[in-house]
């Protein structure tokens, strides 16, 4: 289901990418750090089971980190959005 990465490791994909995201979309965001790579792996998890499904890449490919990070930063993207009505 998840691929040869197994859980953990799109949990480590997924941490890798909300850092990258937080490198392309700098600024304050709530939560700080922390928050971001939480949702960096998110971002990666969601990614990953849509990237599979469709069959943008298959399992083990680097399209599966680029496909993570653009994850991350459209749940960054939503997140602050939201963050910044409240």
């Amino acid at each position: 289901m998840l691929g040869t990465y197994g859980f953990f490791g799109w949990i480590i994909i997924g941490a890798i990418a909300g850092v990258l995201a937080k490198l392309l979309m700098p600024g304050r965001d709530p939560g700080g750090c922390i928050v971001t790579i939480l949702l960096g792996i998110a971002g990666a998890l969601l990614a990953g089971f849509i990237g599979n499904a469709i069959g943008w890449y298959s399992q083990g490919q680097a399209g599966g980190l680029i496909a993570a990070t653009l994850g991350a930063l459209l749940i960054l993207l939503i997140y602050r959005m939201i963050a910044r009505r409240r």
